[in-house]
């Protein structure tokens, strides 16, 4: 077994999907007649983590904010399965980090979601245990996630590193106490990223001597 880990987080580090999410909730929202900026997307939902909630406030909707998501769903499903990329390097950085650590996913997307972005790519030869949203308790930011990774690991804490693209998430991995490495995107590039060890441009940076040197 690895001496040490990397937990990855899915969206946005993995697969170019927040755009996706983006899409699928507009979608959602047409018929309520409420449109989303991005601005307001990278914000309440992306960095935050409540836009169904911010969303029902701003616009005294007649809906739950999980009815919401719950929408969103299979349209962010068929979204993925059409339209979705990987992030740039994501096969080179996998394929150098597995020689050395044992990795993992950590998200807060759905195991149906995970699942099938890991086997559609390929890369679930690179992660024999993963951590969905149907494994833990409180979402990102709280620290759940990546407690149950590293328990997944058979690590302690020190022994891990994260690697993530969302304030939240950077946020959940300094609660679980777990150095991080933030990897920002188009819809991530304005979140706070203070709380991170490291803030990189691409996961082609990410490689095994950063990794070890943080441990």
């Amino acid at each position: 077994m690895a001496d040490a880990g990397v937990i990855f987080d899915l969206d946005g580090v993995l697969i170019d999907s927040e755009g996706l999410y983006y899409r699928a909730y507009s979608e959602v929202l047409k018929p309520y007649g409420v449109t989303v900026t991005q601005r307001e997307y990278e914000e309440y939902w992306i960095a935050r983590g409540i836009g169904p909630e911010y969303i029902v406030e701003k616009h005294s909707l007649a809906v739950a904010p999980d009815t919401l998501r719950q929408l969103r769903s299979p349209i962010f499903l068929q979204l993925l399965k059409t339209e979705a990329t990987l992030m740039p390097y994501v096969q080179e950085s996998l394929t150098q980090l597995s020689q050395r650590f044992g990795l993992t996913v950590a998200t807060n997307s759905n195991r149906e979601h995970l699942d099938f972005v890991l086997r559609r790519f390929g890369l679930d030869r690179f992660f024999d245990k993963t951590v969905a949203r149907q494994d833990y308790e409180r979402a990102k930011p709280e620290p759940d996630a990546f407690l149950a990774a590293v328990k997944k690991l058979g690590l302690a804490r020190e022994r891990c590193v994260v690697v993530e693209d969302t304030y939240r998430g950077v946020t959940a991995a300094a609660r679980a106490d777990i150095a991080c490495i933030a990897v920002p995107n188009a819809y991530t590039q304005n979140n706070d990223f203070s709380q991170a060890a490291l803030v990189l441009s691409n996961l082609g940076e990410v490689t095994p001597e950063v990794v070890r040197a943080l441990l």
